[in-house]
């Protein structure tokens, strides 16, 4: 092992000997809740804990025997592409009860546990805490009562509580994503896209109704992935007159040939004098008064259920090990925790602080506090709305920014797409037409990326031109590798003929899951499979992060023969457990010499008579198909803060004399990306500094830090960098201007 910076804190340091971490999950199943049990009980092993199922959730904390049982590292194979909970979960009155409480202490003392893990919503967490504060006065009573020694009164004198949230609502405050979201969004998106051909083909109207009695994330982000026509949420009522609003806008988008209409009710939904707005409320209003044929689905529990997405996999996995973290680094005086997601960063925030923010937030709805209750929510939130809002309802041109004396508001913006195709392209393109449209600018499409523009392939595209992009895969506009030094003077002359102001370049630097189930039926077999990327590996490490991989080579992490060959033995070892399945991954350039062919026939030689191999070569598969929502929602979000920078800084630089626009190169081309937590323009100058172009991959690359999470739920002894973890923060609570930067 290579010897560590001394500023590094790593978590060998931690220790969990004589520590026993009982885990449950409570409330509400959402998918990823099997992934977060199964990262709890790897890395609570992997530091000599000892690591209790609770089965039934705080039911079975209060029935003892065997729903509370020790587990075992392969106790929890086979479990990260499931669905739902496999420690099962269950509503509990009698635990709202001290009575009730007062036999989970027994019953969790009797083993030693005095860390625990509860994955749930509010509720459960907060019956977490409350037990937290209660402890020692219940040991105290158990004691009193002789059910236990007062050795045991002074040795287990302090519980330990961590949560992580897992709801499909995303209801809870303090955390951009809760465990089960995505995948509960991949379950309406599925559901959106295939109405949209029958609605299509008839012309018909669907309202469709989508968890949310309290929050409305799930309703909004769907509205937002598929461009709904109308969206109903509890946060933001309709305003008084919202029954003819909608019923114009539905007609004004039929007058433009619009074959259907997607209206999306969340189930809590609410109008300004928090009457309730129910799906068939709304399909009657649109038949009575419109006449348009109207349909009605109700989701219902398919969005709790199927496999859980690759986001929520990691995102539970990741949640899970900082998890365990902070129950060992936990001291008397730490409060209560909840693990929880801040842009690409883990972070643990005070349970109470988040409860309380999430319950402000239902009391601002209560009092009609709409405004109030959108910015509790958080930027994100915020930012989602604001940006459908933007979006969804194209303003009359009387309304639009004009010129004025003093400076030009209207300009020329062209958009184009290069490098390889990437679902989220077209949403992209959707939300920078419109914006660049809202903003008063006229939007033009490039055809063919470079290449076309240099042929003069360019046209202005309308607001009604890009209707029903987002869930397009692929590239609408045509995308090409070609980059643009060879056409340089042919583009430069389009742009003078066109008179273009700006220009919007969206493109790259110019699926394990099945695989894994088919190991899972074959005894015996390692799979190998080759994912795309260039040089970068981030698909290979993050799938095989996803897909419980036990091994993902990688380009930015050189590997030599004798790590192959003590993955090799590893696999071996493996195979003599109850788990008799490997999965490997391999970056497609991660090594010239040691190819996907070259591992799986070492693999094969070396594996002779304990397991045997089989390879796949995903391709451009991974290229294709409808967008993700995530692809969806963050091409739109990204590129609608794109637009309204470029219109800033041409309002900026427009010399209204000259008629010119006059930009300095230091902060006019820009790239605008994720940071850590925040959405950053940066000058392209500065990336000569930070980007490897001979491979075209950033220099320094954050995922790099999750590789060891994956070696070691695989088993391996590594080192793990803690130093980002063990900060207790506190809720940020954000003025609304907040909500315009840096959230996506």
């Amino acid at each position: 092992m290579a010897d560590q910076p001394a500023d590094k804190k790593l978590f060998e340091n931690l220790s969990g000997a004589g520590k026993a971490i009982g885990v449950l999950t409570s409330g509400g199943d959402a998918q990823g809740m099997n992934a977060a049990v199964r990262a709890v009980v790897r890395m609570g092993i992997y530091v000599e804990a000892k690591v209790y199922f609770i089965y039934e959730g705080y039911q079975g904390m209060v029935d003892g025997g065997d729903n509370i049982v020790e587990v075992s590292w392969e106790s929890v194979s086979s479990i990260l592409q499931v669905g739902g909970t496999v420690i099962g979960s269950a509503r509990c009155k009698e635990f709202r009860t001290r009575e009730g409480r007062l036999k989970a202490a027994f019953n969790l003392i009797q083993r030693g546990i005095t860390n625990l893990c509860v994955i749930g919503g509010d509720g459960s967490l907060t019956g977490a805490n409350l037990f937290r504060e209660e402890w020692s006065g219940l040991l105290e009573e158990l004691a009193q009562s002789g059910k236990i020694e007062e050795e045991a009164v002074k040795k287990y004198v302090y519980l330990n509580i961590v949560g992580m949230v897992g709801s499909i609502d995303n209801d809870f405050c303090g955390t951009d994503m809760t465990i089960g979201t995505d995948s509960a969004l991949h379950r309406i998106i599925e559901v959106v896209d295939a109405i949209m051909t029958t609605a299509q083909s008839h012309q018909r109207t669907f309202v469709l109704e989508v968890m949310g009695r309290h929050c409305g994330y799930l309703a909004l982000v769907s509205a937002l992935a598929c461009g709904a026509d109308w969206v109903f949420i509890p946060e933001y009522p309709p305003e008084e007159g919202w029954e003819e609003q909608m019923c114009v806008k539905l007609s004004e988008n039929r007058a433009r040939k619009k074959r259907l209409n997607i209206i999306i009710v969340a189930e809590g939904a609410i109008d300004s004098h928090n009457k309730p707005i129910t799906s068939e409320k709304v399909k009657d209003l649109v038949v009575q008064q419109l006449g348009f044929d109207t349909r009605v689905t109700i989701l219902g529990h398919v969005q709790r259920g199927g496999t859980p997405s690759a986001f929520d996999r990691i995102l539970a996995s990741r949640m899970g090990v900082e998890a365990v973290l902070a129950l060992l680094e936990a001291t008397p005086d730490t409060p209560a925790c909840v693990v929880s997601l801040s842009g690409n960063q883990a972070v643990r925030l005070p349970l109470m602080e988040c409860v309380q923010m999430t319950q402000e937030v239902q009391k601002a709805m209560d009092e009609r506090k709409f405004c109030e209750a959108v910015r509790l929510r958080g930027r994100s939130f915020e930012n989602n709305l604001n940006t459908y809002k933007l979006l969804s309802h194209r303003r009359p041109d009387a309304e639009l920014p004009k010129d004025d004396l003093s400076c030009s508001t209207n300009f020329n913006v062209a958009v184009l797409n290069v490098g390889a195709p990437a679902a989220g392209m077209n949403a992209a393109v959707r939300s920078a037409v419109r914006v660049g449209i809202t903003e008063g600018h006229n939007m033009f499409a490039v055809i063919d990326g470079f290449e076309g523009f240099a042929r003069g392939q360019i046209k202005e595209i309308s607001w009604g031109d890009v209707g029903g992009w987002t869930g397009q895969g692929g590239s609408l506009l045509g995308t090409k590798r070609t980059l643009p030094a060879k056409y340089l003077e042919k583009i430069a002359d389009q742009m003078r003929a066109n008179n273009i102001n700006a220009l919007m370049v969206i493109g790259g630097f110019e699926t394990c899951d099945r695989i894994k189930q088919s190991a899972s039926g074959t005894k015996r077999r390692v799979f190998i499979i080759e994912t795309m990327g260039g040089y970068c590996g981030y698909l290979a490490n993050m799938g095989g992060l996803a897909a419980g991989a036990d091994a993902a080579y990688v380009f930015e992490e050189q590997f030599d023969i004798r790590e192959l060959q003590a993955n090799v033995e590893h696999l071996t070892e493996k195979m003599k457990t109850s788990i008799q399945r490997g999965l490997v991954l391999r970056n497609e350039n991660s090594n010239e010499n040691y190819t996907t062919d070259f591992i799986y026939q070492l693999y094969s030689e070396e594996g002779k008579g304990v397991f045997d191999c089989r390879k796949n070569v995903l391709g451009h598969m991974q290229q294709g198909g409808a967008p993700s929502p995530f692809d969806r929602n963050f091409g739109t979000k990204i590129s609608a803060k794109a637009v309204q920078w470029i219109s800033k800084k041409l309002k900026e630089t427009y010399r209204k004399e000259e008629g010119k626009v006059f930009a300095n190169t230091q902060d006019s081309v820009c790239l605008l990306g994720m940071r850590r937590r925040n959405l950053l323009f940066q000058p392209v100058v500065d990336l000569k500094d930070q980007a490897d172009f001979v491979h075209r991959i950033p220099k320094e690359q954050w995922w790099l830090k999750l590789r060891p999470l994956m070696k070691i739920l695989a088993k391996y002894k590594t080192s793990y960098d803690v130093s980002d973890s063990g900060q207790l923060e506190h809720v940020a609570r954000h003025s609304p201007k907040e909500a315009e930067t840096g959230a996506i």
